[in-house]
């Protein structure tokens, strides 16, 4: 009992040396400076934005925040984010006088961690075409979710389905994410690539599962939402 008891103490002090933390903004071109954000956007990523702190810089196809980007950096630890500081007077002026007069005032942030025990994919075995869920946990019924989650895991992974899921961090409201890295491109969208998620969470559960999972879904679920996301290597760090 002691020995579980000094595991316990041990796991937060371990979690901070892990790099399992991403950190991800948003930002939205003007309507008609595409071109030119473009341009210093580059050159200020390739300026500054090497090493630990790269860019990975991704195009957002659908959804609400069609039209934006999406930045992110790690994974990192906690530790390094903690320590980073920020980056220099020369960055920020940079930012400040070359980019910012080509993007609306719209942004968001968010620190999100990779959570081996729902995804069945590894953290850094990424993909250039993405396909983002957003899930909202009512009050009080993360702990729902999270089984909902883990559940779906060993569907994904039956069905050779690459998907990485997320949780926020003192970003907003509780969220998990669930990214499934489309390998094989768009066409693993289409019915005939798999079997339907209902069939295949009944053959992993036996039948009927599936009904109660969206039973599950209702109780535990505030909101969801989706959107596609393409990698822009032209626009991430070298």
């Amino acid at each position: 009992m002691k020995k579980f008891f000094l595991l316990c103490m041990l796991i937060p002090l371990l979690g901070i040396g892990q790099k399992n933390v991403i950190s991800a903004f948003r930002v939205f071109p003007k309507a008609d400076k595409g071109l030119e954000f473009e341009k210093a956007f580059i050159t200020h990523v390739q300026k500054f934005h090497t090493g630990d702190w790269k860019w990975n810089v991704w195009e957002i196809q659908s959804g609400p925040d069609y039209g934006g980007f999406m930045v992110t950096e790690g994974p990192l630890s906690w530790d390094q984010f903690d320590t980073r500081g920020n980056l220099g007077d020369a960055h920020t002026q940079d930012w400040a006088k070359n980019v910012s007069p080509y993007i609306t005032e719209r942004t968001s942030s968010t620190y999100s961690v990779f959570n081996e025990d729902m995804s069945s994919v590894a953290l850094t075995d990424y993909a250039d075409k993405i396909l983002i869920n957003h899930y909202y946990p009512k009050p009080g019924l993360i702990v729902g979710v999270t089984d909902m989650l883990i559940k779906l895991k060993k569907v994904w992974a039956q069905s050779n389905e690459a998907v990485a899921v997320y949780s926020s961090v003192g970003s907003g409201a509780p969220q998990y994410t669930s990214v499934n890295r489309l390998k094989n491109g768009l066409k693993e969208l289409s019915d005939d690539y798999r079997k339907p998620l209902s069939e295949r969470y009944d053959a992993a559960f036996g039948e009927g599962s599936w009904k109660y999972w969206l039973q599950e879904f209702t109780n535990n679920v505030e909101s969801r939402w989706s959107e596609l996301l393409f990698k822009r290597a032209d626009l991430s760090s070298k």
